[in-house]
C-alpha cells in the first residue's frame, strides 16, 4: 500500500501544518490574500514562476480568514466587494473615534458643542484646527 500523500496546510493561527486532505483555497503569503485554485491571476503569476515560494493553502474559506487573509478580487469578486466596504466602513469609525479621543483638552466639550449648534461646519479634511461638530 502506497505512503498516503501530505499537503501542507495554513491553520487559523498563521501556523502551518500537515494533513492528508489537500486544501480547498490557496493563497499569497505577501499579499496575504486567498482564492481558488484554479484562479485565472494566481495560474498566469505561477506560470511566469512567481510567488511560488510564497504560496499557501487553506482547508475553508473561514480559516483564511481567522489567518488574516482577504479574498481575491479576480476569482471571488463578491467576497471581495465584502470585504473591502467591510474594511472601508471600519476605517471610517476609527477616524471619526481618532477625531473624538484627540479633541483639544483645552476647550470643555460642552463649549464645543455649543459652538457646533450656533455656527455648524463642515470640517476640512486634514485640517489641524477642524472641528468634529
Amino acid at each position: 500500500m502506497p505512503p498516503e500523500r501530505a499537503y501542507t496546510l495554513l491553520g487559523a493561527d498563521g501556523v502551518p501544518y500537515r494533513s492528508t486532505t489537500p486544501g480547498s483555497l490557496g493563497g499569497r503569503r505577501r499579499g496575504r490574500l486567498y482564492g481558488r485554485l484554479d484562479c485565472p491571476s494566481a495560474l498566469r503569476a505561477l506560470a511566469r514562476g512567481h510567488y511560488v515560494a510564497r504560496r499557501v493553502f487553506f482547508p475553508d474559506e473561514t480559516t483564511a480568514i481567522r489567518a488574516g487573509y482577504r479574498p481575491c478580487a479576480v476569482c471571488l469578486p463578491a467576497r471581495y466587494a465584502r470585504w473591502k466596504r467591510n474594511r472601508e466602513n471600519a476605517s471610517i469609525m476609527d477616524t471619526l473615534e481618532e477625531r473624538q479621543q484627540h479633541r483639544s483638552p483645552l476647550i470643555p466639550a460642552s463649549d464645543l458643542a455649543e459652538n457646533c449648534r450656533s455656527r455648524p461646519r463642515t470640517p476640512r479634511p486634514n485640517s489641524p484646527h477642524s472641528s468634529t461638530c
